[in-house]
């Protein structure tokens, strides 16, 4: 279904096939690699998906379309664990995250495209100074 990242808003348009079923289904519909990944658990279930490295994103090395932010919310709390995550790579997206996490239900999603302007990322985009007037679908 989405083959880049200028893409993922068909993600957003086409939720109703996602929501109330597994997220591995959602990731199978990702043609490009998610690159870093967290999960939250503060006021909602959610995991926060990237298609670039945090250094590219604070550094500003990327284009505007993979500034894209993806935002999955589930039903259930996630098992993330920061310290038991790999020292220096906290935030990758592993094959393992995929099926540990994968059989968690999608109750919706959330596409944030930044504007041109874009330097960091928040894992509480919803009011982040990091992500000013992003636009979002969702």
């Amino acid at each position: 279904m989405v083959q880049s990242t200028k893409e993922m808003k068909e993600l957003k348009i086409n939720e109703s096939k996602f929501v109330d079923k597994p997220l591995k289904y959602l990731l199978k519909e990702i043609g490009t690699q998610i690159i870093t990944g967290a999960g939250n658990n503060e006021d909602q279930f959610f995991f926060s998906f990237w298609f670039t490295t945090l250094e590219q994103r604070s550094m500003n090395q990327v284009n505007y379309d993979d500034k894209v932010l993806l935002c999955v919310y589930v039903k259930e709390p996630i098992d993330w664990e920061w310290k038991k995550r790999p020292k220096g790579k906290e935030r990758n997206w592993t094959k393992e995250d995929a099926k540990k996490y994968g059989n968690l239900i999608v109750t919706r999603i959330k596409v944030i495209n930044p504007p041109l302007n874009f330097v960091g990322t928040s894992l509480r985009h919803r009011a982040s100074p990091l992500i000013p007037n992003a636009r979002t679908s969702g």
